[in-house]
């Protein structure tokens, strides 16, 4: 079984305590309780299979031994496949291990049978993406490697390369170079201008009276239809 990195165990042990996080970057974790299936167990994105959605409390000695054997066998490759939502169950079941027994190798070890460290901490990094994220890796939009990879950088530069998948057409090669130039100290924006991506840039289907609104009151300002967008944002935001 492998270690952690020097330097990181103090620093994963305090991400499974939910301690550590740099300030401001709340938002760009999970909100929901660890193991608690908020994304798997919508209908709305996963259809008849929310009411199958398995919950797992890290509190709770038996509901521990089932994500150890749910973590097990996703770790196998057996039972994962293509299938995100599987996938995000077994984040769920990596997590709540790491926050029941304290730390990534102590999770490791709890799972077995030869179950890497490394895969507990990708896995259980995953399911603390902000649910917002989460959502689109369960419908598909986004691939589990690349929420992998998104989940490796802090802060709003999750959103940043979740949202360049999305309306970027960014790949899981181009995410994982992206989340490493991150991570070396490039800003986000300059890592994906550098995979080819204009950050920000997003294209719109409007209803027709909507659309004629934005263009006039955008000219009638003499600004840029996406700025007077912002604004309104902004605007409802603070409301």
């Amino acid at each position: 079984m492998s270690h952690d990195r020097p330097g990181d165990g103090r620093d994963d042990e305090d991400r499974a305590r939910g301690r550590g996080r740099p300030l401001g970057t709340r938002r760009a974790d999970r909100e929901a309780e660890v193991g608690e299936p908020v994304v798997r167990g919508d209908p709305a994105v996963t259809g008849e299979r929310a009411e199958r959605a398995a919950r797992f409390d890290p509190d709770d000695d038996e509901s521990l031994a089932e994500a150890a054997e749910t973590v097990r066998r996703f770790a196998s490759e057996a039972v994962a496949g293509d299938d995100n939502v599987v996938m995000l169950r077994g984040a769920a079941a990596c997590a709540a291990l790491v926050r029941g027994h304290g730390s990534y190798k102590a999770a490791a070890e709890a799972a077995g049978d030869g179950v890497q460290v490394s895969f507990i901490r990708k896995w259980a990094r995953v399911h603390d993406l902000p649910e917002s994220v989460r959502r689109h890796v369960a419908r598909g939009h986004i691939a589990p490697t690349a929420a992998k990879h998104i989940a490796r950088v802090a802060g709003d530069a999750r959103f940043d390369l979740a949202w360049a998948v999305l309306d970027g057409g960014l790949t899981v090669r181009e995410v994982r170079r992206a989340a490493s130039a991150i991570n070396d100290g490039t800003a986000p924006e300059a890592a994906l201008r550098a995979e080819g991506v204009a950050p920000g840039t997003l294209s719109v289907d409007l209803p027709l009276d909507v659309y004629r609104r934005l263009r006039d009151r955008a000219s009638l300002e003499n600004r840029e239809p996406g700025d007077v967008i912002a604004d309104s944002l902004d605007a409802a935001r603070k409301d």
